[in-house]
């Protein structure tokens, strides 16, 4: 504003001078209420980042030669505007109150701001603090991670928001109860395979609903052959053997017979691989399939085995003390038998 301007409008010069020297206050001064005899100051104005906040303080018009609102500087003076923010606008100027609304409100706008109303004998103030809520986001987490069992686990989650976020980590698994951490980081000292699987970092703070990132822990172990059952078949009928293991990574599979490898392929046999089994059927069995047959699993952590039998109807064998039961049984009635035969 020019001199020509005050001397044709000495009371607006008298406000903007009042104003410049009453703004001359640190940004960061605590919340507090003017004089006693100013209208009530307004409350603490609370918005989340993206929207619109709204500036007010009520006046006086019998009293009141012009009003403000600043921050560090005047953003409006009266209907004039002293900022070059688009953001800022005037919503009301008018005998009772004087509101300004800043429009896509971001964390930069938080802090103090102060309404001023000029009266007939000095400035009357106020202050109001600005507070910015900011949704949380997960700004670093984890990688996916591959470890032998046995073996430590250090996850970090890390989230950013106003107010600072609270943190928690849970175990995605079925027979997981509750959290396992309510930290930043979530430490495992010697991981066992029953602790694989997805881990969920959640990150809240009530200003929206929460955020959540995994990450999978794959926990690697050798195998281990969980069933393996000797098989009873007659001659020229299809024959099973199956043997079960779990392991990570999966088991690769290979079949003997006595001390002799079984090729895929061999005549009259097929051998069929899958992740966590491996099956051995017999076409047409033979009495020369009959016998002991082992199984081995392995992968890069190790190797295990299992023998089981195929065998025929009425053969004695170990862990089938039925079958033996069942040939004594036919040979004792079969002599009762021959001697009444040859009583006739």
């Amino acid at each position: 504003m020019g001199v020509g301007g005050c001397l044709a409008l000495p009371w607006r010069c008298l406000v903007v001078l009042c104003l410049r020297l009453l703004f001359l206050v640190p940004a960061g001064v605590p919340v507090r209420s003017g004089d006693a005899t100013f209208p009530k100051a307004m409350d603490n104005v609370t918005v989340r980042q993206g929207e619109s906040a709204t500036l007010s303080c009520s006046v006086d018009n019998r009293k009141t030669l012009g009003a403000a609102l600043a921050r560090s500087s005047i953003l409006y003076a009266g209907n004039d505007k002293w900022c070059l923010d688009p953001r800022v606008v005037l919503l009301a100027n008018t005998k009772t109150q004087y509101s300004i609304q800043i429009q896509d409100v971001d964390v930069y706008d938080e802090g103090p701001y102060t309404c001023s109303v000029q009266t007939d004998n000095h400035p009357k103030t106020s202050r109001v603090h600005l507070i910015v809520q900011v949704s949380p986001k997960i700004t670093e987490i984890s990688s996916d991670i591959s470890i032998n069992e046995g073996g430590n686990v250090s996850l970090t989650c890390i989230a950013t928001g106003r107010p600072d976020p609270t943190i928690t980590w849970r175990h995605i698994s079925p027979k997981a109860v509750g959290f396992i951490s309510e930290d930043e980081y979530l430490e495992i000292t010697g991981i066992t395979r029953e602790q694989s699987g997805e881990y969920e970092c959640s990150a809240s703070n009530d200003v929206a609903a929460p955020v959540v990132q995994r990450v999978k822990v794959t926990v690697n172990y050798p195998p281990y052959i969980s069933d393996a059952k000797s098989t009873g078949v007659p001659v020229g009928q299809k024959g099973v053997l199956l043997c079960e293991a779990s392991a990570v990574p999966s088991a690769d599979f290979q079949w003997y017979k006595d001390d002799k490898r079984l090729a895929e392929g061999q005549k009259g046999l097929k051998v069929e691989n899958k992740a966590f089994f491996s099956r051995l059927t017999f076409f047409n069995v033979s009495e020369q399939d009959y016998g002991n047959y082992t199984c081995v699993a392995s992968n890069q952590l190790g190797n295990t085995n299992a023998s089981m039998i195929l065998y025929g109807p009425g053969a004695v064998h170990d862990g089938n003390n039925g079958a033996w039961r069942r040939g004594v049984c036919a040979w004792l009635l079969a002599l009762p038998l021959a001697q009444l035969a040859h009583q006739f």
